[in-house]
């Protein structure tokens, strides 16, 4: 690692967590410079839902590079944007009955983030953008003013201004309704809080800490929007494309945002691309309005128009809530083994956690992980989460042999207690 040591600058991250030079990688499985194996239960943050080299998106691409496919084009028109949107459609939004225009707006979750807030604030001619307690939507200042993390704020260097933080769905409790408490500041004309022009949300808060909302308050979140002329942005950048079990994390829920942001998996193979849904009556830009040098990212396009054959039918869908079970379930073993770290569960689908109520364990445990062979990383304000989160097309064998690496890891820390 000296050479990262030497020459890279010090914010990078990630590699300080897994402490070796990575060289191949394939499915679910990874492995270093000296032939060690890893089981990753971490895809690329969200952005490798389909597996390490997918060998039938990685056929497309191959496919298209030796035809010279147009790889960069801006927002030109190109056949594999044509497929995508098409494909996109066809498979995704028509058999769901959603109605949306498909902007592109650069090529990570945060460009896609800053698009919705800057199109509702155009539509709406207000300034103030709700988000939540625990929220991640981004690093750029726009998004940074709507992440709850207090160490990513300060990262800004600047005042963030424009949005107002609430608390999210059991942020105070079960029995607490959040709700009533957010129509109340809306609703008295001393509260000292504007109307805003959108509400913003994960329906899972993933580097939140693994903040599950409850469909009923999903619902009753946009309730509350349409009596207030609000906009509902839904922040699928990271639990959308099947992290949860269907493709969009709040289908279930029977919502129907007005925005939706995507990004990560979305891309197929892990190359960078972002989509921005909206209701064909907002999409009220000016052309060039908005714009990004690689927002007309082809790859992305071929890629991600080869990873929506996993959505053709429910087959897919139905296996990622299946393995999501027998994770669930494990966990929930696992806590009830070692009561003295004070284990909650949490998640929905492929993303789940555990949080340990032991102060600095989370991290040690997922340290340990590591040295065994398993790649995971932890989540919330106190990275007090341990995160579960594998490619959706992990195998039963992989889940199983990365979950006993997580309970050997738990075993080990327990006797450092």
């Amino acid at each position: 690692m000296k050479v990262f040591e030497a020459l890279e600058s010090e914010v990078r991250s990630y590699c300080r967590s897994f402490p070796t030079v990575f060289t191949k990688a394939s499915g679910y499985q990874l492995w270093d410079r000296d032939g060690r194996e890893y089981i990753d239960f971490f895809a690329g943050a969200g952005a490798l839902n389909y597996g390490h080299n997918n060998q039938r998106i990685k056929a497309k691409l191959i496919d298209y590079l030796m035809d010279d496919g147009i790889t960069h084009s801006l927002d030109m028109a190109t056949e594999a944007k044509e497929r995508l949107l098409k494909r996109f459609h066809d498979v995704i939004l028509k058999p769901r009955k959603l109605h949306y225009k498909v902007m592109f707006p650069g090529p990570t979750g945060t460009n896609s983030v800053e698009s919705a807030l800057k199109i509702a604030r155009k539509v709406t001619g207000r300034d103030t953008i709700m988000s939540f307690t625990n929220a991640f939507h981004g690093m750029t200042i726009g998004s940074l003013s709507i992440t709850g993390n207090e160490s990513k704020r300060k990262g800004a260097g600047i005042p963030l201004t424009n949005s107002i933080a609430m608390p999210f769905d059991s942020y105070f409790g079960s029995e607490a309704d959040t709700v009533s408490y957010i129509e109340r500041f809306l609703e008295d004309n001393g509260s000292g809080i504007s109307l805003p022009a959108a509400i913003i949300l994960e329906t899972v808060q993933g580097e939140g800490g693994i903040n599950v909302a409850s469909f009923d308050w999903l619902r009753k979140i946009e309730e509350l929007c349409r009596r207030w002329n609000i906009l509902l942005i839904v922040d699928d950048v990271q639990v959308g494309c099947g992290r949860t079990g269907p493709f969009f994390s709040f289908e279930p829920a029977g919502i129907y945002p007005d925005i939706v942001c995507l990004s990560k998996s979305i891309g197929g193979y892990g190359i960078p691309l972002a989509l921005t849904l909206i209701k064909p009556e907002y999409d009220l830009w000016d052309p060039g309005e908005h714009n990004g040098t690689f927002r007309g990212h082809n790859l992305g396009f071929v890629a991600a128009t080869e990873a929506l054959s996993y959505w053709e039918d429910d087959q897919f869908s139905q296996e990622i809530l299946e393995k999501g079970e027998k994770v669930k379930l494990f966990l929930e073993m696992l806590a009830q083994h070692y009561p003295e770290m004070e284990c909650e569960v949490r998640g929905r689908g492929l993303l789940q956690g555990i949080e340990i109520g032991v102060d600095g364990l989370a991290e040690k445990i997922c340290a340990a992980a590591f040295e065994r062979g398993l790649i995971m990383e932890t989540s919330g304000p106190n990275s007090e989460v341990v995160k579960i989160m594998p490619p959706l097309t992990i195998d039963e064998k992989g889940l199983e042999k990365g979950l006993t690496i997580l309970e050997e890891s738990l075993k080990w820390c327990k006797k450092m207690m």
